[in-house]
Order: structure tokens, then sequence, then C-alpha cells
């Protein structure tokens, strides 16, 4: 049961579908009571039973919560509402990272940031420190 333009998810009003994969459908949507544009990330339809993925959302919103960092989008709110778990967060304006994929090479520069960038995120998500060089 995907979620169409104008349906409601608790206090936010979905304003069409950005992208789907296999772990969640993102959604453009209205914070009504904030008067802002979020990303709202729910669950699939087939994995809406699956108490195992429910938990990972759930922790995914929890862990990313905490981070503050430029390339990792701010989480809002979490909840469940009308039969969806959700997270509600920030929404980057931007190309599809596919199309950034596909596109032109990047400066070697920009590749070992975004490497540092990833490794500083998995240090922070197994509870260790990374110490840049």
């Amino acid at each position: 049961m995907s979620l169409t333009a104008g349906a409601r998810l608790g206090p936010y009003e979905v304003l069409g579908l950005i992208g789907a994969g296999g772990m969640g459908e993102v959604y453009q949507a209205r914070d009504t009571r904030l008067d802002r544009t979020v990303a709202i990330k729910v669950l699939p339809p087939a994995m809406l039973a699956d108490g195992t993925a429910r938990a990972r959302l759930l922790r995914e919103a929890r862990l990313a919560s905490q981070l503050n960092h430029p390339h990792i989008c701010t989480v809002h709110d979490v909840g469940e509402a009308d039969g969806h778990v959700y997270i509600a967060m920030e929404l980057v304006e931007g190309e599809p990272l596919s199309a950034r994929r596909a596109g032109a090479c990047r400066p070697i520069s920009s590749c070992a940031s975004a490497a540092r960038s990833r490794t500083r995120w998995r240090m922070r998500m197994r509870g260790g420190w990374y110490i840049a060089t």
C-alpha cells in the first residue's frame, strides 16, 4: 500500500514519490505542524509485517539523529501512523546518486574526502572513534 500524493501520514501531507529501493520508499511531504518540506522514508509494503525491518528502520533513525555532518541529512521525527513506520528527515535538493555516479569523474581530492566521510560514519556507527590523518 504505497502512499499517493495528498495522503496523510500522521502530521505529514505526502506530495509525491522521490524514489524507492529494497529498504524503503522516500516521499516528499509537507510537515503541517511546522510548515516545512521534508523527506519521509517508509518501509516498502512487502516489509511492513517484518519486525526485523521495523527495528532496523528505527535503529537507522536513532543512529542518524545522533550525527551532525554536512553530508548526512538531519532527522526530524520518527514514528508510526496508518500502518507505516517512517523517518521524517531534511529534504536535500539535488541530483540522484545514480546520476552522479554516471557522470564525469570527480577530482581525486573529492574522492578522498568522500572516503574519509564514509570511514567516519562507519566508525561512529560501530561506536568507535576515527582520527583524521
